[in-house]
Parts: structure tokens; sequence; C-alpha cells
């Protein structure tokens, strides 16, 4: 592991040859292994290695967001959204989005219907496009690596991506509509 690889809390650190480094903020050493105490990527300053607390932030334009569908309507989809540009949101201040119907895919807008793009429970990553309304923001997946990323058949199964347009449940190989993102790094 490079020392430029993102950790999660409890994750240890690949050391460098020699003596134990030195630990600062953000890491601790435990039986001869350095850890992280907080999501981040390792820093050397000198002898001395340290992991920055991220700080969360509200979204905003172009921010890249995660978050669960917790209602769906023929015309719009609502996200509670809790990672905002990578970082996770503190317990209890997750915000609202709302996937328009003209914001799921970049082509033949007129054709979607949403209840085949999404379901209740999906966890969706998207772009927020602008700050909508007091209460929520707009969020697009208008692109092919935005859309479904996590999604549970109707048997309580975590789906598989076959297609851009659809999942399958592992378990009985049945397969349901859903507006599903691109794997990374295919």
């Amino acid at each position: 592991m490079a020392s430029s690889d993102l950790l999660l809390p409890g994750q240890p650190m690949a050391l460098p040859r020699g003596p134990l480094p030195k630990v600062s903020e953000g890491l601790y050493e435990r039986n001869g292994q350095i850890r992280a105490s907080v999501v981040g990527t390792p820093q050397r300053d000198g002898p001395t290695f340290k992991i920055e607390k991220q700080r969360p932030h509200p979204p905003a334009p172009n921010s890249v967001v995660l978050g669960s569908v917790t209602r769906l309507s023929p015309s719009q989809a609502i996200l509670s959204i809790t990672v905002v540009d990578g970082i996770p949101l503190p317990h209890g201040e997750e915000f609202t989005g709302v996937i328009r119907s003209q914001d799921v895919r970049a082509t033949e807008k007129d054709k979607i219907k949403l209840a085949d793009c999404f379901r209740g429970g999906d966890v969706v990553k998207g772009i927020v496009i602008s700050l909508g309304d007091a209460r929520s923001y707009y969020v697009t997946t208008a692109r092919n690596d935005l859309g479904v990323i996590f999604a549970t058949s109707e048997s309580g199964a975590t789906m598989q991506p076959v297609s851009w347009q659809e999942m399958r449940c592992p378990k009985t190989g049945k397969l349901e509509k859903r507006k599903c993102a691109k794997p990374e790094g295919l």
C-alpha cells in the first residue's frame, strides 16, 4: 500500500523500511502496527505521519453525492444524501436530494419511468446540479458512472449489475430494472 492510499479507521498503514515512524493526528500505534483512527490519506512530514481529518460540508453544484432513495413519484425520486464528495455526513445531518425524471439520463428523457430506474432503499451516486429549493438539492444521474450502485432484490439479496439498465438477484436469478452506474475501473 502506498502512502497515498485512502485508509479507513482501524486499517493498518503500510510502513516504510526502517524504524517505526512517529505518529500524529489521525493515526495510532498498536502492537507494532500503525493504524488509522479517521478516514483519510496518510501524509508524511519528516519522520512523522498524520492523517488530517476531513470536515464534512454541504452539497454544492458539481458535488458527487451518495444517498438512498426514500420516496418515489412518477416525476421524481427523493434521496437522503449521506455522503458529499467522499466525506460521510454526521448521523442525523443528512440532506435531501431530488432526481427529476428529466435528470435520470442524457437521452430519451421523455420515455423515462422512474419506477424502472430506482426503488426505495437503492443507494444512488449522483452529481448536484443546483441548489433547488430551500429544502432540497437537484441531483442528476445522466452520466454512465452515475446511478444505482447498491440495490437489494425482493428476496433480500444484494443485486449485481448486468447492464446499464438491469440488475440480477444472485439468489433467484430474476432481473430487475434499474439505472445502474457503470462500476469504477471498467
